[in-house]
Parts: structure tokens; sequence; C-alpha cells
């Protein structure tokens, strides 16, 4: 019991200093690093490249491929680009193995834990300094060396009556490989980190608890167990994300078969490379293999990029409530390290769409104004109420979903974002309304065969053009911070707009005083009235997005 309490004490450093020193390096790195994700091109390689570079620095292959899932998901990534990205960053995992290979055990790592943890609390503590994120991440690399120390320790304490059930299977044959790949995949499913259980692989064979074979395939295993992140982010979201993980499971675990096939000339070239008796380097020969097998693998299947997109496609097919019309928009979490910077990356990019859904209806009813038919009553208004009901899923999805992002660890800055996305929902929503209900009146004045002077709906064009162009100014800058300047800008659209109301409203007004028709004429300021709702909206999202930082 005594050991058992120590290893878990030991993995729990292990496992807590990773998630500090992951956390630290992506908040420091801020939304640039996710970013990245977005900008890709169709360049396999430079996607691949990309997977790598920030695999290497965020320590997480789980954590890259949950992002690329939620990414493919949202949009910002197509699939054939995940699939370089998801290739680059089981390459960039490799790096804690040599983390731990090169520093693990050469010298007494414990002197350095302490120090570097001090360093990072104190970073993190004098707020003058402004480097709490990186002292985060610096008391996270002291707290897994201090992991890894006492995971060394607590290790040798095991020996062959404790560990027989273990030993026992290590001299098998092939059967011992399937073993270790069984082995090393659980190890991995239960700490949702390939980077941990690759740590504790190699120091139960520093220790010469696992012979160069068995730990070989406990490695190869952890790469089928950190697939597991990828699949549980795709739970219930949309027919590509899930083909994103898919291509995950697939690229990871045919690796796996092959390189089971031929483990004996895999560690044949891992030795080539490595100088020296494998026992006595086994840490460089274990984190050799990892890079070897993760690299030879992603040579292999990276000039099928496109093929194996195509595959996951041919393997999974839409779902039956994914048709059309049906807006759908998961919080799915991991259970491992969730990423607050990821999941709002997620929503402004649905919030874009939001924006083109006001954009597309505003430009539905502008074409009513020029064509007031039966066709437009028959067709267009059909349309207009799919859009304003797919708004109102929108809307209470994207509610949800910012109010569960708002109960993320995350900075204050970006808890400020979050609120100021939840008005600009709102408002987004409202503008969608208010397009149906000028929809609903000119409908209405089709049905009832109002007639409209010509020059009044030649009154109307400028109107419209310049809530357009409103609407094109807030499409522009939706998750943008608006600057003073700016907001001056939407300032002088919005007096534009409402002088325009004013002489609109007058004209009418003074028609019904001269004995004009009073329901064409109250139907026509409605009309007005619920145009400039929309530039009212535009102004209180151009407020809201003077808040953002």
């Amino acid at each position: 019991m005594s050991i058992i309490l120590q290893l878990i004490g030991a993995l729990g450093f292990l496992l807590y200093g990773m998630k500090l020193m992951s956390d630290g390096i992506q908040k420091s790195a801020g939304k640039s690093l996710h970013r990245i994700l977005g900008l890709m091109t169709g360049n396999r390689f430079l996607a691949m490249l990309t997977g790598m570079f920030i695999t290497m620095l965020i320590q997480s292959s789980g954590a890259t491929t949950v992002m690329v899932v939620s990414f493919v998901n949202a949009g910002l990534l197509s699939l054939s680009q995940s699939v370089g990205i998801i290739f680059g960053a089981n390459i960039g995992t490799t790096i804690t193995a040599w983390i731990v290979a090169f520093f693990g055990f050469n010298f007494k790592i414990s002197a350095l834990a302490i120090p570097l943890f001090g360093i990072g609390f104190f970073l993190t503590s004098i707020k003058r300094l402004q480097k709490q994120n990186i002292g985060e991440a610096i008391m996270g690399f002291g707290l897994l060396f201090l992991g890894l120390d006492l995971l060394s320790k607590s290790i040798p304490t095991l020996d062959a009556s404790n560990i027989g059930f273990l030993s026992a299977w290590t001299d098998k044959g092939a059967l011992s490989v399937i073993i270790g790949i069984i082995a090393g995949m659980a190890i991995t499913v239960l700490l949702h980190s390939s980077s941990a259980s690759t740590a504790i692989i190699l120091t139960m064979s520093h220790n010469g608890l696992l012979p160069w074979e068995f730990a070989a395939a406990m490695v190869l295993g952890s790469n089928i167990g950190s697939t597991v992140d990828a699949v549980i982010a795709a739970w219930g979201t949309k027919v590509n994300a899930r083909r994103a993980a898919l291509i995950h499971v697939l690229f990871n675990v045919t690796g796996t078969i092959w390189a089971a096939i031929l483990l004996h000339p895999l560690l044949l070239v891992v030795d080539a490379l490595v100088p020296g008796p494998v026992q006595q380097h086994i840490t460089y020969h274990i984190a050799m293999l990892h890079t070897v097998f993760n690299v030879i693998n992603t040579l292999i299947f990276l000039p099928f990029a496109h093929q194996i997109a195509a595959l996951t496609e041919r393997l999974i097919k839409p779902k039956a409530d994914e048709a059309a019309g049906v807006y759908r928009l998961d919080f799915v979490e991991t259970g491992a390290k969730e990423n607050a910077v990821a999941y709002v990356i997620r929503a402004e990019k649905e919030i874009e769409d939001m924006t083109d859904v006001v954009t597309r209806m505003f430009d539905r009813i502008s074409l009513g104004f020029q064509q007031r038919t039966m066709d437009f009553v028959s067709q267009e208004m059909e349309i207009l109420t799919q859009d304003e009901n797919y708004a109102d899923q929108m809307k209470e999805q994207l509610t949800s979903y910012l109010v569960r992002c708002s109960q993320l660890p995350m900075s204050d800055k970006l808890k400020n974002n979050v609120s100021v996305m939840l008005r600009i929902v709102d408002d987004l929503e409202n503008m969608t309304d208010d397009c149906y209900s000028i929809g609903v009146l000119l409908s209405r004045s089709v049905e009832k065969e109002m007639q409209f002077a010509t020059e009044d709906m030649e009154r109307l064009q400028p109107y419209l053009e310049l809530v357009r162009y409103f609407l094109d100014f807030i499409r522009k800058n939706i998750n943008k911070h608006l600057n003073e300047e700016q907001l001056a800008v939407a300032q002088v659209l919005e007096d534009q707009i409402d002088d325009l109301r004013k002489k609109l409203k007058k004209v009418a007004r003074k028609r019904l005083e001269s004995g004009a028709d009073v329901k064409t004429e109250l139907l026509y300021i409605d009309l007005v009235r619920n145009i400039e709702k929309i530039g009212d909206r535009a102004f209180s999202i151009s407020e809201a997005l003077v808040m953002t930082q």
C-alpha cells in the first residue's frame, strides 16, 4: 500500500506539473498559438510542421488534436488540412521523451526542481512583473522534474516479488509484444497523456524493470491510447470533426500494427542510431524509438493525406439529424486539459456564421422591396422563416456554449470577451427577428394589394443601402477590438440612419394628414421603424466590440 501511495503521489506531481506547464505556455502565447491552426493552407507539409511545433510547445499531442477536432467542427480547418496537423502532433509529442532522457536521470533532478518551482512561484506572485503565465509554466516544469524524481525513487522499491505479474510476460515472444502494447495503451487512456505514460516507461526501464523489447511495445501502445482525447472531443460533433478524430485513430493504430510486425528491424534501426549498449542507454533508445516510429509513420502516410480524408468520408456518413437547417453546437469536455482559448475561438467562428445569417436575411428582404410580388411571399418568406428559426437555435446553443466557456479557468481578459460575445449573440438574433418582421410586413402589403408610390419606395433605397453598409462594417469587425476612431465611424452611420428615419416618417405623416390610406401609411412607417432597429442593434454591437480586449 505504501508503494502504491508513493506512486500515486509521484504521478500526481508529474501530471499536475505537465498541466501547469502546458497551460502556462498556452496562456503566454495567447490566441496567436491557436490561430496558427486556423491560418493553414492546403500545404500538407506546412500543416505537419505546424502540428509538430504547437505540440512541442504545449507538451501534449492530445491537446493539439482536441483543438484540431474542434476547429474542423467549427469550419476553421478543412478535413484535408487536419490530416497534416494530426501527423505533426504525433512527432511533436516525442519531445517529452527526450526531455526525460536527457535531464531526467543524468543528475539529481530534485536539486533543479525546487529552485524552478520557487522562481515560478515568485514570478506568479509579483503582479507588477506581469509574468504570471510564464511563472506558471516554470512552476509546472519544476513539478514535472519533482514528479520524475519521486517516481524514480518509488519504482526501485518494486522487486520481482511484487511485479511478478509484469515480469512473467516479458519473455513470451510475440505475445509479450501484444501484452506490452495493451499495457501501454491502458496506462495512456487512464492518464490521458502519452507523454506521462512514456515518462513512466522510461523510468521503469531506467531502473531495470522493463526489458528493451517490452518497453518498446508499451511505447507503441501509448500511441493508440493517446487517441482517446480526440475520440471524446468528437463525441456529438459535426460529421467532419468525427472524421478528423477517425484520422487520428487510423493513423496511430495502423502505424502501431506495422511497427509491431516489424518490431525487430525497427529496434535494429534505433540501436544503430543510438551508440552504446542498449540497457546502459535504454532511455535514449526509447526516446529515439518514439521519434523514429512517428517520423516513419508520417513519411508513409503524409503523401496520401487527401486519400485518407476521402476514406474517412466513406466510412463516416452524416447522421439523420445533421440535415441542413438544424444547428448543433456541443460543448464536449475531454476530461483532460481543457483549454478555454480554443473553445472561445470556436465560438467566434460560430458568431461569424451568425453574422452571415443576418446579412443573408437582410439581402433577401431588400430584394422584396424591389419585387413585391406573390413569388416573394410564396418562396422568399419560406426561406426567411427557415433562417429565422436557425438563428433562434444558434442563439440558444451559442449562449449555453459561452456560459460553459465562462466556467473554465481563464484570464479576466478572456472572461470579459466571453461576456461581450453573449451580448453580441443576443443582438444578432434580434436582428434576424427584425428582418423576419420586415418580411412579414412586406408579405402583408402584397397580400392586401397595398399600393406605395414609386417615389416612396425609391426613398427607401438609400436607407436600406446605409443599413447594409453598417452590416458590412459589423461583419468585417465582428471578433475584433474596435478603437475610438472606428466607434466614431459607427456613430456616424447610426446618426445618418436616424436622420433618414425621421425624414421618411415625416413624409408618411404628411401623406396621412393629406388623406392618404391609413393602413398603407402605417405599414410604411412600421417598415421604416424595423429597418432602423437593425441599425440600432448594429451600433450596440459596435459598442460591445469596443469593450473587447
